[in-house]
């Protein structure tokens, strides 16, 4: 935006069901403010909360464990933590990437502000990258009988996010700002999550660039009911083929 000092950016800060592809809670605010803070406020009971090293934060993970919820957390790979159980990896969890499997006796060091104080879980892994680099993830967790490769799978599919962000802002039309106030910019951010929950209720699977468009020429009187119809027959039978 860059009006003035006091207004340069905004930010979405999104609840993503990764199963379904859709989005099911989201708030707008000025991008000078704490995401961890956000994610707080926005808790719900019965989830399994994944996220990466930016919401890395012992008193943001008791609080999720306080909602009655799970996390799945990337954290440094300089963690301090004291070992109570070594596990050894499965073959499916070695073929998942995973190197090691810890249960924790004690998170972080003895300052209480950077403790957790109940049992979590360290799975590390070691993704295979196309430059032949490999990185460590050291992934967080309280779901001490989650299978180690499950773990390593559910910060796989954290991803998913960042692509419906980037069809989200590409294809919705959320990259460009209708509006440079606080009401405008908020109402195009939530019609375009309405539009995409709508087209996901309609097509019965995650939006696409082909559907998007087959929509808007349908709006615009350039497609018929048919022709939108038989498009999403097509989907139907795609689904069928996989």
């Amino acid at each position: 935006m860059w009006q003035d000092d006091a207004h340069r950016a905004v930010k979405i800060h999104l609840h993503f069901e990764v199963l379904k592809g859709v989005p099911v809670d989201a708030r707008v605010t000025p991008a000078a403010c704490s995401e961890p803070g956000q994610l707080r406020a926005m808790l719900q009971a019965d989830r399994l909360y994944v996220v990466d090293r930016g919401y890395a934060d012992y008193s943001l993970f008791h609080d999720i464990l306080e909602a009655r919820s799970s996390f799945v957390a990337r954290v440094k790979d300089n963690t301090a933590f004291t070992v109570a159980e070594e596990r050894s990896p499965t073959a499916a969890a070695a073929d998942a990437g995973v190197v090691r499997d810890v249960v924790l006796a004690k998170l972080g060091t003895d300052h209480p502000k950077d403790c957790l104080r109940r049992s979590v879980r360290l799975v590390v892994v070691r993704p295979i990258k196309t430059d032949g680099q490999a990185e460590e993830l050291w992934l967080l967790t309280d779901r001490l009988e989650l299978p180690a490769e499950l773990v390593a799978l559910a910060y796989k599919y954290r991803w998913t996010v960042e692509l419906f962000f980037r069809w989200f802002k590409c294809i919705l039309g959320c990259r460009h700002l209708l509006a440079t106030d606080a009401n405008g910019v908020a109402i195009q951010v939530y019609a375009a999550l309405i539009a995409s929950l709508l087209i996901v209720l309609w097509t019965g699977r995650k939006p696409t660039k082909r559907t998007w468009e087959m929509i808007q020429f349908y709006l615009m009187g350039w497609a018929s009911v048919e022709e939108l119809e038989a498009h999403l027959k097509t989907l139907e039978v795609a689904d069928k083929r996989e």
